[in-house]
C-alpha cells in the first residue's frame, strides 16, 4: 500500500540502514532510493535535545528521539518502526508526545507497519 502514502525517510534512517552488513545495507538503501530525504534542521536538534532533557528515553536513545523529531517537524501524520521499545510503546507515546506538543509540534502517529495496515 506504499502508492497510497506519501514516503519520506529522514537522514536518522538512511545513516542506520547503511550501517551493518554491507550487502544487506546496499539493499536496504535500493529499497528506499526513490523517496524523499527529511533533513535534520536545526529545529529537529532542538526538539531532540528537549525530548532527551524531559528523562522520557535512554541516552543511548538518541537517535529514535531524533526520528519523532523530525518526523514532529516535518508534520508528518504517521512514524512507522519495529522499534517497540522506544518508539512504538503505549508508555513512551503519550509523554513524548507531551514534549512534542509544549514544543508547538505535533508528534506524528507511532507504529508498526502492521499496524497502520490492520493486519
Amino acid at each position: 500500500m506504499r502508492s497510497e502514502f506519501e514516503c519520506f525517510v529522514s537522514q536518522v534512517v538512511l545513516d542506520e540502514i547503511a550501517a551493518g552488513d554491507a550487502e544487506a545495507a546496499r539493499e536496504r538503501m535500493r529499497t528506499i532510493a526513490n523517496l524523499p530525504v527529511l533533513e535534520a534542521t536545526e529545529e529537529a536538534e532542538l526538539l531532540t535535545k528537549a525530548i532527551m532533557a524531559s528523562g522520557v528515553m535512554p541516552n543511548r536513545a538518541v537517535r529514535d528521539a531524533a526520528h519523532i523529531a523530525v518526523a514532529a517537524v516535518n508534520d508528518v501524520d504517521y512514524l512507522l518502526t519495529w522499534n517497540c521499545r522506544h518508539l512504538a510503546n503505549a508508555q513512551v507515546m503519550p509523554r513524548v508526545g507531551r514534549v512534542c506538543n509544549a514544543k508547538a509540534f505535533n508528534m506524528p502517529v507511532i507504529c508498526t507497519p502492521e499496524e497502520l495496515m490492520g493486519e
